[in-house]
């Protein structure tokens, strides 16, 4: 920083009476020392709101008076932001925008008014983006050059911090559309099933990860039920998450049991050395034979809602994630019937920052939901029992029911698991 600051010139003063300064002025000026200390403290988060709030509070800190940003484009017209001190020390919004270079020779000037008693420099960057005009005011002294020289650095970075922070924005808003594109295409189950999915995102300001569910229609009136994570977030992982679903679709119509789909799909992505490794829960659910056949790739086991509303989980073999080519899935067959609720879920719905992965999902097995409800309305209540909404981690969740049969004895998945006639 201080290598930059040495070998760009000081900048003209557009306004100023004669090229020097006030000598005697410019010793009690800030040290170029402080004004890099305070330009350290500027953009230390990638959020627009909170650097121009940074700058403004630095500014006014340095110089004294009042501090704030000038929004050019909103649709009232010119605004003061991350107003620091008393506004009445500002020129009226009006007056700056009208007094705001232009983009040709000169853009990047500070402006001078009020007899040296408000500076505007221009948010902008070395290659020309403008987002907007720092403004600082005070009623007593007037600005040394010094000052300006000050608040000229502010601004240019908290211009950078601005524009990686609305890169970050775009490509975080890209992620986050494709995820919600991709989410919003499941396919469907057999019309015996009930199924309901939701998806929540981590944060606002936190880019989208890799989870996903998934539901593939099969023959015999069986329905397989997915969920998946890819590691790590952003565009790639999204984009992985596209992948291994793409897989998992053409494996499916193959009519494998889950262990074998877990096997393909672990051969696919593992030649693949940009793929990037994911967890996978996949559950076969048969209606017809009452039961539901489950395979784990390094994923949490699922759960089960009991007529009553008391949640177990099912315990299933935990093979390797997909992609490190290491095989190994096995499967386990559990007794379901119609008064049973199954819950596929990522690790965001139940892990808490320094918690030991037990005691986590210890917390879901726990739950009492009350007698039983609609599928829908108890994916909703475990959402807010377990305080979903404000996850470290992004959640999706998946809960499904068999319609009700008469004739279908009841049967719990606590009866231990069934021999599976389908065995490959």
């Amino acid at each position: 920083m201080a290598r930059w600051h040495e070998s760009h010139p000081r900048p003209a003063l557009a306004g100023a009476a004669e090229p020097g300064g006030d000598p005697a002025a410019d010793a009690d000026a800030p040290s170029g020392l402080s004004a890099l200390r305070a330009a350290v403290r500027i953009g230390t988060t990638l959020d627009e709101d909170a650097t121009c709030a940074e700058l403004t509070r630095e500014v006014a800190r340095l110089v004294g008076g009042a501090a704030a940003v000038l929004d050019l484009g909103g649709e009232a017209g010119p605004r003061y932001e991350a107003v620091v001190g008393n506004p009445a020390e500002l020129p009226a919004p009006g007056w700056v925008a009208a007094q705001a270079p232009g983009r040709g020779e000169g853009g990047s000037r500070p402006v001078l008014g009020n007899g040296r008693r408000v500076v505007c420099v221009p948010l902008i960057t070395a290659s020309g983006q403008r987002y907007g005009v720092l403004v600082s005011g005070r009623e007593e002294a007037t600005f040394t050059r010094a000052e300006v020289e000050a608040v000229t650095l502010l601004a240019a970075t908290a211009a950078s911090h601005v524009r990686h922070a609305r890169e970050y924005d775009a490509v975080s808003g890209m992620v986050g559309k494709l995820q919600r594109a991709l989410l919003s295409e499941p396919g469907r189950p057999h019309p015996n099933l009930d199924v309901a999915i939701r998806y929540l995102p981590v944060g606002q300001n936190t880019l989208i990860g890799g989870d996903w569910c998934e539901t593939v229609r099969l023959h015999f009136g069986r329905t397989l039920l997915v969920v998946g994570d890819v590691m790590g977030h952003g565009l790639e992982a999204a984009v992985d998450m596209n992948a291994y679903r793409s897989s998992l679709r053409y494996t499916a119509s193959s009519d494998l049991p889950p262990h074998r789909i877990l096997r393909q799909l672990d051969d696919l992505a593992s030649k693949e050395p940009e793929r990037r490794p994911a967890t996978c829960l996949i559950a076969q659910i048969d209606p017809n034979r009452g039961q539901v056949t489950c395979a784990s790739a390094g994923h949490l086991p699922p759960a089960v809602v009991e007529r009553h509303g008391r949640t177990s989980l099912l315990p299933v073999p935990v093979g390797p994630p997909l992609g490190t080519g290491l095989g190994g899935y096995e499967r386990a067959t559990y007794r379901l019937d119609s008064s049973q609720t199954l819950l596929l879920f990522t690790d965001g719905l139940v892990e808490r920052r320094g918690e030991d992965i037990d005691r986590s999902l210890d917390r879901l097995a726990h739950l009492d939901l009350g007698a039983a409800s609609a599928v829908e309305d108890l994916l909703d209540m475990v959402l807010t029992r377990l305080d979903a909404r404000h996850a470290e981690d992004d959640v999706a969740v998946l809960a499904a029911r068999l319609h009700h049969r008469s004739a279908q004895a009841p049967v719990t998945a606590r009866e231990g698991a069934a021999t599976d006639p389908h065995r490959r």
